[in-house]
């Protein structure tokens, strides 16, 4: 049984654990039973969120067995933000978002295959639902300190600024019951989650023990990931346009394919430990490939590739890899169909027109040139192109049969700068 605790630290992940070596332990005399939750804040997962769902991936290939719990009731309160109170979503809004991300989880884990392994979906909403208020302040009220609650960093934070409901404030009750409805019905005995959920896990250990006493199922345990930062300061898992959500319709494949691909150099060593299945060998070779040709990119292309491929299917993947080629002269841009093709240029400066102009003015309205005389210079020159053939007089106008699918041309100026332009 491979060694998932040396795995995750040698990846760079591991922040913290209870009891290291009484885990160890546990794990070796597994399986053992894992869960990470999952709130339904949206309709679907983001990329922020594959550092847990990749780490119980990484449990159930290493012999254990993962619970993937959506917050359906945890949902409808939401763990305190640092900065400001949540908006709280309608029920039937929360349900709808819980049956969308309990089927993206499904594509991480193995969830049919019969044995020890076999990975559990849960939904909060279950077990929470029936219980009353009475119950939940006199079974399990009773065994939180207010002084620890109080001492919780995003609390003290909050209540140094505009203060915080009591709503969200009970919030780490809600999780700890899950982890003790779990601990008893699963036999669960860790609870994993990034770094800033370690107040609510060990929360969550603390009424196991209360209630539970001498613990049938033997000790719980606390394993947290380290929250990931890009090398720029900005949240990782963020462009300009937003969030990178795993949702196709949220964030199309090839705009996630081109995430991983324009990934930071700073950056890329990070990901490929944290996100990539790849051995170790495979993976230092390719941290020595990208230190040594940057430029070759070598390494986010292949984390790019297998992220895709993960979360999209290889079909998607391919689509992707050819419509990137495509854009830079490496394919025919009319072999890809319209909605990857569509997908693709619209990551890119693009405009619509109602008729076909002369190339230049096209290449001024995407960006591609500041004035009339620049984008003639650069059709003189021999740098501009269109659907990837030279552009070869300065008074050219693209005709219909130029029109990719009836309706985009691609304009290039150079060898990587590129631009679209729609006939509406």
């Amino acid at each position: 049984m491979t060694d998932i605790v040396d795995e995750l630290r040698w990846r760079g992940v591991l922040a913290q654990t209870t009891d290291e070596e009484a885990l160890r332990k546990a794990l070796a005399n597994g399986p053992l039973t894992l869960y990470c939750g999952f709130d339904p804040t949206a309709k679907s997962l983001h990329v922020g969120h594959l550092t847990q769902i990749l780490a119980l991936r990484r449990f159930q290939l290493a012999g254990h067995r993962p619970i993937a719990l959506v917050g359906g009731a945890t949902g409808l309160i939401g763990d305190p933000k640092p900065s400001a109170e949540r908006v709280l979503n309608d029920v039937e809004t929360v349900q709808q978002w819980v049956s969308a991300l309990r089927g993206q989880l499904s594509a991480f884990l193995d969830f049919d295959t019969p044995g020890p392994t076999q990975a559990v979906m849960a939904n909060n909403y279950e077990w929470t639902e029936g219980v009353s208020a009475l119950a939940l302040l006199r079974d399990y009220g009773k065994h939180f300190s207010i002084n620890q609650m109080l001492a919780r960093e995003t609390v003290k934070t909050r209540l140094d600024g505009e203060g915080m409901s009591y709503t969200e404030f009970s919030y780490v009750i809600l999780q700890s019951l899950d982890y003790l409805e779990l601990y008893k019905e699963y036999g669960c005995t860790l609870q994993i989650g990034g770094s800033d959920q370690w107040g609510n896990i060990t929360a969550g250990l603390d009424l196991i023990r209360r209630v539970e006493g001498n613990q049938p199922h033997g000790p719980a345990h606390a394993l947290t990931q380290v929250l990931l930062t890009k090398a720029d300061g900005t949240k990782f898992g963020k462009t300009e346009g937003g969030a990178v959500w795993l949702d196709p319709e949220l964030t199309t494949p090839y705009a996630f394919y081109q995430f991983w691909l324009n990934a930071d150099d700073r950056d890329i060593a990070r990901y490929l430990r944290t996100f990539s299945f790849r051995s170790r060998e495979e993976i230092e070779e390719l941290e020595q490939a990208s230190a040594e040709r940057p430029q070759a990119r070598a390494a986010q292309r292949a984390l790019a590739e297998e992220l895709t491929t993960l979360v999209h299917g290889a079909d998607q993947c391919a689509a992707v890899v050819a419509a990137s080629k495509a854009l830079f002269g490496q394919g025919e841009l009319g072999d890809l169909d319209e909605r990857t093709l569509t997908a693709a240029l619209s990551e890119l400066p693009h405009a619509k027109v109602t008729e076909l102009a002369p190339v230049a003015d096209l290449l001024i309205l995407v960006e591609l040139a500041p004035s009339k005389s620049a984008a003639r210079r650069t059709i003189k020159e021999g740098g501009a192109y269109l659907n990837n053939e030279k552009v070869a007089g300065e008074d050219a106008v693209p005709a219909q049969s130029d029109l990719i699918h009836g309706r985009w041309l691609v304009l290039r100026r150079g060898k990587r700068n590129l631009g679209a332009v729609e006939l509406a």
